[in-house]
């Protein structure tokens, strides 16, 4: 069956991870996915946890995903990246067709993604307004807060 084969496919993609990113099955079309902050940033040594949500016509279109801890960071939350867009052309006319969704990406390359992401965010369409100001305008207090809930959540 067509879900069955999309679900062996999620599967196969899944085995080859590298050690930074864990992902585990939760419901059918979903994965809980736990990333580690990338290293020499403020995120290093953190742990975050996200849901990745597949679609049912998957690989067609693209998943969704959403962070499920705390964090400040311009795209926290709902995690809005190009990898992650709708395939074509993009209406706004910020991204190309190809640094969008496409049905051969993997699990293993949202995931990549999603950890660039985490170490150089796009502070230009952030979902974290504050957040993405303070990118661009004070990177020390930035980091500085990032650096406080990565410990926080830590229990440090």
């Amino acid at each position: 069956t067509p879900i069955l084969s999309r679900h062996t496919l999620l599967i196969k993609q899944c085995c080859d991870l590298p050690s930074n990113l864990v992902l585990f099955k939760t419901l059918m079309n979903s994965f809980l996915s736990v990333s580690r902050g990338p290293e020499d940033t403020c995120f290093e040594y953190g742990v975050f946890p996200a849901v990745l949500s597949f679609p049912l016509d998957y690989p067609l279109s693209p998943p969704k995903m959403r962070f499920t801890c705390e964090m400040f960071h311009p795209n926290n939350g709902r995690v809005c990246i190009s990898i992650l867009h709708a395939p074509g052309d993009d209406p706004m006319g910020y991204e190309s067709s190809a640094e969008r969704w496409s049905p051969v990406q993997s699990v293993e390359k949202i995931l990549l993604s999603v950890v660039s992401m985490l170490a150089e965010p796009n502070d230009e369409s952030g979902a974290n307004v504050d957040a993405s100001k303070m990118w661009r305008e004070d990177r020390e207090q930035f980091n500085k807060i990032a650096k406080q809930i990565v410990q926080k959540s830590l229990g440090l």
